[in-house]
């Protein structure tokens, strides 16, 4: 539920690719991210501090496959387990009082107990998603919009040096 994957095309070789984001940082909202090489993936972890604990970070991998010149690259995040049961928790509870809230508008017939529980169940659960958006996947998008803004930066540069290389 709180992965989210992105496919992208790139006209230069993967290697040029991996080797020109190994390394790099990136700093979100003051958190640290660091790109680093695992195997065949890439991976953007987040460099975890004191302050850092409190929030709840992504975990990216970059997947790339390499033909010739041609790159595809799936920049897959997730959330670590820990944190994505704690938000399945909340979810959870926030689906059984408007159930619960169903329930006594049948069974019992309160009208204010039932719109009160279905209000406060609502506020939670959009209270949530409202420090979701702003959060977590907002870290996402910046991550994402990062490696592909960094990938489009080096398919120009290559692009002007074989320019500059046919013009000679």
């Amino acid at each position: 539920m709180f992965t989210r994957t992105h496919q992208y095309k790139f006209s230069v070789p993967k290697e040029l690719l991996k080797y020109r984001l190994v390394g790099n940082h990136i700093t979100i909202h003051r958190h640290d991210f660091e790109v680093l090489e695992d195997e065949q993936l890439l991976s953007i972890i987040p460099v975890v501090e004191e302050d850092a604990k409190r929030s709840t970070l992504p975990i990216t991998q970059v997947e790339l496959k390499g033909d010739g010149n041609k790159t595809e690259m799936v920049i897959t995040s997730r959330m670590k387990a820990i944190e994505a049961g704690a938000q399945m928790l909340m979810m959870l509870f926030c689906g059984f009082f408007l159930v619960a809230s169903l329930i006594l508008l049948y069974v019992g017939k309160d009208p204010k107990v039932t719109f009160s529980f279905t209000v406060i169940s609502l506020l939670i659960f959009v209270f949530f998603l409202i420090r979701l958006q702003l959060g977590y996947f907002d870290y996402v998008r910046r991550i994402r919009a990062y490696v592909k803004h960094s990938c489009d930066e080096i398919t120009t540069d290559v692009r002007r040096q074989l320019f500059k290389h046919k013009m000679k």
